[in-house]
């Protein structure tokens, strides 16, 4: 009897699954069994090269979720996922080995060391004389049907967006497959889920409290698709999305489905195709664009990844931009921790801490400041980034990393954001602020976002005295900006330079 693998990775679901139906096809046209499984690497649980932890509790208690329901909808249809602990490629050549497994199907992924491990996997394999079946990545347009190769993708969105949405194709998701045989008995080196939790890399830490990311991340296909109803159609939220999206505050301001894609237990086409049933049944308006809008960004940035490979990591960006970094230990400190002095930046540090959490409009926030204020090697910020959310996609995350430190390939001349002024437009009441920054919270809404501007008895009178309840401004925000800005621009002239003496070459 054939045996046919299905690795999953980071597309832990049944519904829109290319790797899952073509084994179950496989399996029904020779009579074969099909056996799916998800491997748990060591290789997540290191340092990122500054030395911050690669996945924080948040995302490990996400991803166990995620694999026990994904466990239960796999017993739906014949089946249940198979679990193991190890380094990958050994792994799944000894499951191929022992079961004499005829073919392996996974969905490809584009970020490099992801790719690494894809081909040791094929390499091992492929000596086993095992088929491998490699499906392209899970994108809203299909992969496949871009109406460009990936080298010739344009390296600006506006261009990407207009092609793709004129020339792409949109197809359905898959459906669910039909009822499969599965492998019978245990696989050797197989664990159960509670053995699995017990690994001490995959001990989390007590929630927060309160434990806010408990409000709506709890990891899985069914949360997923609750979290889609909840925000289309029991609160219409879609309807106002375009007004709201840049709320940090409230649950509904915008759709955070961003963690159950991160790990595929829902997809790009899944909430499109809701998307367009709203549009079709509710309302079609600028809001409901404006989400696939921000899911068709996602598809540039996972194209980018493929298109420049290692150069989307490289301190220079993919403009390969030689800008001299401050390594300011002390800034860092106190950007991760949330004690710089600028009240909209600590509040978000704090969420992220707390919960694996940021809204978009922080994120950009916070990624201005660091590199934009304080000057440091943007690599720092995605790597704590990494280290702390839960949606954590590495071509997502350094792709917009290199947009926001202005070394991107679709980044305009050094865009910073004031952080007083945006605190006056997304927190005008400082409501967001005095829920993550204890030590103001009686402070008076006119000095919540700029709190060195009271006077010392002001400060004792709101229980909130600068430098020792909470701490002065660490840098000034106008002059690190304009510091900043010759910076960058030393850096394109120097560039410029080198392309002119490149050009005269010849």
């Amino acid at each position: 009897m054939t045996t046919h693998v299905v690795w999953f990775r980071n597309d832990l679901r049944v519904v829109d699954h290319a790797a899952l139906n073509h084994a179950c096809e496989r399996a029904n046209t020779d009579g074969g069994v099909v056996l799916p499984i998800y491997v748990i690497d060591p290789l997540w649980f290191g340092e990122t090269a500054n030395g911050f932890p690669r996945v924080c509790s948040e995302r490990i208690r996400f991803l166990l979720e995620s694999l026990r329901d994904l466990d239960r909808h796999l017993e739906g249809i014949g089946g249940r996922l198979r679990l193991f602990f190890g380094k990958t490629a050994d792994v799944i050549n000894h499951i191929c080995e022992q079961v004499a497994a005829d073919s392996i199907s996974f969905y490809q992924e584009v970020a490099t060391e992801e790719l690494s491990l894809e081909g040791q996997v094929q390499e091992r394999v492929k000596a086993l004389g095992v088929r491998v079946f490699g499906h392209s990545p899970s994108t809203m347009c299909d992969w496949d049907h871009l109406p460009f190769s990936i080298p010739e993708t344009p390296e600006v969105f506006t261009k990407f967006r207009r092609l793709v949405e004129k020339r792409g194709r949109f197809s359905s998701p898959l459906r669910q497959p039909n009822v499969f045989k599965s492998i019978e008995g245990l696989v050797s080196g197989e664990q159960r889920i509670d053995e699995i939790e017990r690994l001490p890399c995959l001990q989390v830490d007590p929630p927060s409290d309160p434990p806010v990311s408990a409000l709506f991340f709890r990891g899985g296909i069914t949360s997923g698709a609750e979290r889609l109803k909840h925000y289309l159609w029991d609160t219409d939220s879609l309807s106002r999305y375009k007004q709201t999206r840049n709320g940090m505050l409230r649950v509904d301001d915008s759709s955070k489905l961003s963690s159950w894609l991160a790990f595929g237990c829902l997809s790009a086409k899944q909430v499109m195709q809701e998307v367009n049933r709203y549009e079709s049944e509710r309302v079609k308006n600028d809001s409901t664009y404006w989400l696939k809008f921000e899911l068709l960004w996602r598809d540039f940035f996972i194209v980018m990844s493929a298109k420049h490979g290692a150069n989307l990591y490289r301190s220079g960006g993919l403009q390969n931009k030689q800008i001299e970094w401050f390594a300011n230990h002390d800034f860092i400190e106190s950007w991760k921790g949330g004690l710089t002095g600028y009240p909209l930046v600590d509040a978000n540090m704090r969420e992220l801490f707390h919960t694996g959490y940021m809204s978009n409009r922080g994120r950009q926030n916070v990624a201005s400041f660091l590199t934009k204020n304080l000057g440091v090697d943007w690599r720092i910020g995605a790597e704590w980034f990494e280290s702390r959310l839960i949606d954590h996609d590495p071509s997502l995350n350094y792709g917009n990393w290199n947009y926001a430190a202005g070394v991107g390939n679709d980044a305009r001349e050094f865009r910073w954001f004031n952080i007083n002024k945006q605190a006056a437009t997304y927190d005008p009441g400082g409501d967001y602020v005095r829920r993550w920054i204890p030590e103001l919270a009686e402070v008076a809404t006119e000095w919540i976002h700029r709190p060195w501007q009271m006077s010392l008895s002001l400060q004792k009178q709101y229980g909130c005295v600068l430098g020792v309840d909470y701490p002065e401004p660490i840098v000034d925000l106008f002059h690190s900006a304009d510091v900043n800005r010759q910076r960058h621009d030393q850096a394109a002239n120097r560039d410029q330079m080198l392309a002119t003496q490149s050009l005269l070459k010849f």
